[in-house]
């Protein structure tokens, strides 16, 4: 279950960073607002694929959702490593290899739900949090194992009996497809069924394919208290919306706000979100020992009020200007924005405007962008705490809304509301980009992260709201003391 989640994120990760290249290479007729579409259908992927995994793993062993999606993203990458082949249209290739691989990336609520069937209330919380771990250190490896595969460079080897050119843009693909034939296999061989209740006594499952026996039936009657997981939802919602827009706002702030050219702003915020991704690592782990302490519901409070300073600091304070880029400016307008361009971080729009013909990158806050003549610069030193507390509090609130949501579903089959709750994630996902290349680029980083403050304030208010009905199943029908969860 680990390594599958591990591979779901190693999955998105591991050729985010070369993917613009690459389509430039295959298919020179692509343009930036397509690499948009690129970069959102991994999450369209996810989002439709999550409750169809989910609903299939209520019904059937989950060994059969697990081995059909892990052979989808194996056969998706695959074809990512042939989107070259084609005389014509490898844009969409590229695009339907990506689509694939996030549909295959579904089976993230397969796991969540085996594992929120699989453990006690008391041992809950740490295997939730040993599962964000593991996706964790995948998202922090995929740019890594990226990077040592560039040494093979742009040419590569090609072996024509099968026409593979194995190159710096198809060796990550290659290795995670090896990686998941890997996952079946193990699959097959160690996989085995289990499911106990609340309370650890083996119970039975319809995920069963031998004899059954248990003692879940009596335990399972009652009602999901639906306004708890429609606000569990909204709140995770929240979540990976604001780390979503944290992620993708780190290069077009920092190359305004302290003059880095492209290649710096890429070096030193891929060095700040590795440090953050191992704090995040860290994180998972103490939260496993706080939560016996002090609840699952307090912790996840503790996060967002983290969260919330994390980007309070970063409002713009002062009187200090950011340098002003004037290079190449034929008027003060804002240049219009495609609404496919708006499903692409806005980094990499920006940085695919540059003409071919500059030998002087220019740097600074571009004029076209209004608010860069009158909005104070946010210090380095703002940027850097902004980064720690985000950083804390993201995996806080993380595993903390997984495990929380999984006691308050109970006994009962999880996989379509952890369909669910993985879809509102992958929409996050897509949304969140879309509102930092238009409230960022036209009203500017205090607009910006003011609107992130607020939305952050109604979710501590809506959990201020329902805070009393985020307790375990079990605790809510009386069959277990909420202490002894």
């Amino acid at each position: 279950m680990y390594l599958t989640m591990f591979l779901s994120s190693v999955g998105f990760s591991i050729v985010i960073m070369s993917v613009w290249p690459y389509l430039q290479k295959i298919d020179p007729t692509a343009d930036a607002s397509f690499l948009g579409w690129i970069i959102a259908s991994y999450s369209i992927g996810q989002m439709v694929a999550s409750p169809l995994f989910g609903l299939w793993s209520n019904y059937r062993p989950r060994r059969e959702p697990l081995v059909v999606s892990t052979a989808i993203s194996v056969a998706a990458n695959c074809l990512y490593a042939y989107v070259h082949v084609p005389h014509s249209h490898n844009k969409y290739y590229m695009l339907t290899a990506r689509a694939l691989v996030g549909f295959g990336a579904g089976n993230v609520a397969v796991v969540r739900s085996y594992i929120a069937g699989a453990t006690s209330l008391k041992e809950r919380t740490s295997a939730m949090a040993n599962t964000s771990a593991c996706q964790a250190v995948g998202f922090i490896l995929g740019p890594v194992f990226q990077t040592c595969f560039t040494l093979i460079g742009e040419e590569g080897i090609t072996w024509k009996l099968v026409d593979l050119q194995l190159n710096m843009y198809t060796a990550p693909v290659l290795f995670g497809a090896l990686l998941g034939v890997i996952n079946i296999i193990l699959i097959f061989a160690i996989f085995r069924e289990h499911r106990v209740d609340d309370m650890g006594r083996q119970s039975k499952s319809i995920n069963f394919e031998g004899e059954e026996s248990g003692v879940l039936d009596q335990d399972a009657e009652g009602n999901v208290d639906h306004v708890a997981v429609v606000a569990i939802n909204f709140l995770f919602f929240v979540i990976l919306f604001v780390f979503a827009v944290f992620e993708t706002i780190a290069t077009p702030l920092t190359m305004d706000m302290y003059s880095w050219t492209r290649k710096e702003a890429v070096f030193y915020n891929g060095i700040i979100l590795s440090v953050v991704g191992i704090e995040s690592v860290i994180v998972f782990m103490v939260v496993k020992t706080l939560s016996k302490r002090t609840g699952e519901r307090a912790i996840l409070h503790g996060g967002l009020l983290i969260v919330l300073v994390g980007f309070f600091i970063l409002l713009p304070w002062g009187k200090k200007l950011p340098n002003i880029q004037w290079e190449e400016i034929k008027n003060n307008s804002i240049p219009r924005t495609t609404s496919t361009e708006m499903l692409m971080p806005f980094w990499s729009w920006q940085a695919m405007q540059l003409p071919s013909n500059h030998t002087v990158e220019p740097v600074g806050c571009p004029v076209t962008q209004s608010w860069c003549l009158n909005t104070p610069m946010i210090y380095l030193a703002q940027y850097i705490s902004s980064d720690i507390l985000i950083g804390l509090g993201y995996p806080v609130c993380n595993v903390m809304s997984y495990t929380l949501y999984s006691k308050i579903l109970g006994p009962k089959p999880q996989g379509v509301y952890m369909g669910w709750l993985t879809a509102s994630g992958s929409g996050a996902r897509i949304l969140g980009p879309v509102f930092v290349s238009q409230i960022y680029t036209h009203l500017g980083p205090r607009w910006a992260f003011s609107l992130i403050c607020g939305v952050v304030v109604v979710s501590l208010l809506l959990l201020e709201i329902v805070y009393k009905r985020l307790i375990a199943f079990s605790v809510r029908y009386g069959r277990m003391q909420e202490e002894n969860c």
